[in-house]
């Protein structure tokens, strides 16, 4: 009898470790970059009078063997309207070879642990490895895997710098911060401008559609981790940063249309062709990762389907050795 694993966002939480994700998604993004994955473009729809998002996410990894596909909401005013997330998801995992599903999960934490380990392992290849000072702008979910992830991934961490409109998300994070890294110093500033000053890792985490951290405030040799913007007309930074920056993207198309990178595109400010690669091509070696310490790199990251495909199956393959989780026959 073929039965589907019903597992809850709970339940995946107690599934998923850092090291093991980051792991899984730098094993993705090299699948990507060999050419050996499927993966349509990511699929929208705009619920603009609620402004919110839905998307459906399909991917096929044909080495390894994965399928998933995601359906995923973004809604910034669910926490203040409804007491909601503003990212829900659910991950359907299936079998490639007979179409069964495996499983079906909620995919919440496990967008958040994913994108983290995205992250993590754009600065593994494009960050200073002795990056002391990392600085957070936006203080949500999104920022404390980021936080998970580099703290695996960059060893010499002294200073963490956050800013967030809200100052209580500021403290919160703060506080979870000093738990992630034993003896680590945490500012909460009053402005981005402050946050960034002599950063060498920023990592943005919010939903603007406009510039926040401006290339003035901005020396050599700082990466950035730009999260936030993954919809058509989100922003975070000045387009003067990217112009001098080595941009790397996680998939060009989908950066194009809804990264970081996708307004300025869109207006005329940066061309296709000064978007150095991909994060799976520096992986495999098909192209160089950072390569001095002075100059400015942008990891684009618009979260692709591989990433949850792989994770998710992560989970499964957990959950299974574990006995967790409810098996319903779904399919006759």
């Amino acid at each position: 009898m073929y039965e589907t694993l019903i597992l809850t966002d709970d339940e995946v939480k107690q599934l998923l470790e850092m090291p093991e994700v980051l792991n899984a998604v730098e094993g993705a993004f090299r699948e990507k970059g060999l050419g050996k994955v499927q993966m349509p473009p990511k699929v929208y729809m705009f619920y603009k009078e609620y402004n919110g998002d839905l998307r459906v996410m399909p991917s096929y990894l044909e080495s390894l063997d994965v399928s998933a596909v995601k359906i995923v909401n973004v809604h910034p005013q669910n926490k203040r309207k409804y007491g909601l997330p503003t990212v829900m998801a659910v991950v359907l995992l299936i079998d490639p070879k007979t179409g069964f599903p495996l499983s079906i999960m909620g995919g919440s934490w496990l967008t958040a642990m994913r994108t983290g380990a995205a992250g993590g392992v754009a600065a593994k290849y494009l960050a200073r490895e002795d990056s002391e000072i990392i600085c957070f702008i936006g203080a949500g979910t999104q920022a404390r895997t980021q936080l998970m992830a580099l703290s695996i991934v960059l060893k010499n961490i002294k200073t963490i710098k956050v800013y967030d409109l809200v100052e209580e998300a500021s403290k919160l994070f703060a506080d979870y911060a000093s738990k992630i890294i034993n003896g680590v110093k945490v500012e909460i500033c009053d402005s981005p401008r402050d946050a960034v000053s002599n950063a060498d890792v920023v990592v943005t985490v919010t939903p603007s559609r406009q510039p926040i951290v401006m290339s003035n405030w901005i020396g050599k040799g700082v990466h950035f981790n730009c999260i936030g913007a993954d919809a058509p007309g989100k922003e975070e930074l000045d387009p003067n940063i990217l112009l001098r920056a080595k941009i790397v993207v996680d998939d060009m198309e989908q950066a194009i249309h809804s990264g970081e990178v996708n307004v300025p595109i869109a207006k005329g400010i940066l061309r296709k062709d000064q978007i150095y690669g991909e994060i799976g091509e520096v992986i495999t070696g098909i192209k160089k990762g950072r390569e001095t310490r002075d100059e400015v790199t942008v990891f684009v990251s618009t979260g692709l389907a591989i990433q949850d495909a792989v994770t998710a199956k992560l989970a499964y393959d957990k959950a299974m050795s574990k006995g967790l989780g409810r098996r319903l026959r779904l399919v006759a």
